[in-house]
């Protein structure tokens, strides 16, 4: 299933939202961690590694600039000293929306 079809909605607006920023938070994350990985990177070779169109990909690169993640390089886009930082409290975040994703379910 492509990274579109997985992040389609079907009008169902109690969960639409949610499928839409969790897809658009991977595309981030996986970018970033590409960019930790092997960057410095540019647009074109992050769209084809990542299999994101362009406009995604340079999307992506806003946020994580203004977010003080990445910054432009003559050679692509590279990451900053706040980078580490916050992969470490990301993952640390996502524990802690798990077990509110888990006590949610309960309830249903």
């Amino acid at each position: 299933m492509s990274y579109d079809d997985e992040c389609s909605t079907d009008g169902n607006i109690l969960y639409d939202r949610l499928k839409i920023e969790l897809c658009l938070i991977e595309r981030h994350i996986k970018m970033l961690k590409i960019i930790m990985d092997d960057g410095p990177l540019g647009i074109i070779k992050l769209s084809e590694l990542t299999d994101f169109p362009q406009h995604k990909v340079r999307y992506s690169l806003r946020v994580l600039e203004e977010e003080g993640l990445i910054r432009p390089s003559p050679r692509g886009a590279t990451v900053t000293d706040k980078t580490y930082e916050f992969m470490i409290d990301f993952k640390e975040f996502l524990g802690e929306m798990e077990k509110k994703i888990e006590e949610l379910k309960k309830t249903l």
